[in-house]
């Protein structure tokens, strides 16, 4: 009797590793609480490892104003990351505002508008720009852009509305400020914004078409107030994951900006981004306290990335609840 109950649970245990259940169950969520526990340990660390900066500066050491990291027989280093934080949220607004709109044109019009012979093509085109190192950006921005934007822009704007637009202000002799890197980030994220918006419109019933068709819409009409409307959580994640990069960006963003701590209210003049703050100077770091905030800069960084996806999930539960409550 109790070999055959052994025998049972032997084959009950096989039954359940055959069908492989359990084990994919067991698989997802270890890789899954890995993935979690990878950001929490990230968060963990850097918040650890910024103490001491915390202490020395509280506060300040976001929200001031100085960064001089060298000691002197006459004043001790200070650590103000005000500077880049700005740069960085103003240069990545300034790409998703330039890049946000174009590339849900690009989408729509390879989802919905662009012969079929061609929408291979182009949709290749466009992934291939993804595919391009942001370093490459970068070179090209500074070699190409740069003058072409300073010559045929930003100096003719500024004299003639730079004394009254405060932020359109006379730019300096390099060319290199906030609005150019903006401009190159925008060009760097608006195919993974147009890729993924392409993707989502493609997904939409042919249902929501005919009936607007079916009534007497027109084309245009179709697209936008039954297409678009559909799609629009999926439209909204793609533009945030856009925002998402352009706040990381480094490379590109570092070789454009122009590396200044000043603040200025021209776009035009140079700033610095915590990306690039970080990549500048962290090898390069004279004292565990300018290690330390070199460190609370990129946990900042870690923190507003972290607050752009909870916004952005939380846009997309509402527009999600909004459509299943009956409202377009």
């Amino acid at each position: 009797m109790a070999k055959q109950q052994h025998a049972e649970s032997w084959s009950n245990g096989k039954s359940v590793l055959r069908h492989g259940d359990v084990p994919f169950r067991v698989g997802t969520v270890v890789l899954a609480s890995c993935v979690v526990g990878l950001v929490i340990a990230m968060g963990a660390i850097m918040f650890v490892s910024s103490s001491e900066a915390r202490n020395a500066f509280g506060w300040d050491v976001l929200f001031g104003q100085v960064w001089n990291p060298v000691v002197t027989d006459v004043a001790q280093p200070t650590f103000g990351a005000w500077p880049s934080v700005r740069g960085t949220l103003l240069s990545s607004l300034v790409a998703i505002v330039i890049a946000a709109p174009l590339a849900l044109g690009i989408g729509i019009f390879l989802a919905e508008l662009c012969p079929p012979q061609l929408s291979t093509p182009l949709s290749f085109l466009v992934e291939l720009l993804a595919a391009i190192p942001s370093v490459i950006y970068g070179v090209w921005g500074v070699f190409v852009f740069v003058p072409f934007f300073n010559e045929v822009f930003s100096k003719p704007v500024s004299e003639t509305v730079g004394d009254y637009i405060p932020w359109l202000a006379g730019p300096v002799a390099t060319g290199r400020g906030i609005m150019v890197t903006g401009i190159v980030m925008a060009i760097m994220i608006l195919p993974t914004i147009a890729s993924l918006t392409r993707d989502v419109l493609r997904l939409v019933p042919n249902t929501q078409r005919e009936a607007m068709l079916a009534v007497g819409a027109t084309r245009w009409e179709t697209i936008w107030l039954a297409v678009v409307p559909y799609a629009r959580a999926g439209v909204i994640g793609a533009v945030m994951l856009g925002l998402g990069r352009a706040l990381g960006e480094t490379m590109a963003a570092t070789l454009l900006i122009g590396n200044s701590q000043r603040i200025s209210e021209s776009l035009f003049a140079p700033a610095t981004t915590a990306a690039s703050l970080v990549a500048n100077e962290l090898t390069n770091s004279v004292s565990s306290l300018h290690e330390s905030a070199l460190i609370t800069v990129a946990f900042a960084l870690f923190g507003i990335t972290l607050a752009l996806n909870l916004g952005a999930r939380l846009m997309i539960w509402y527009v999600d609840r909004g459509m299943a409550g009956g409202r377009s």
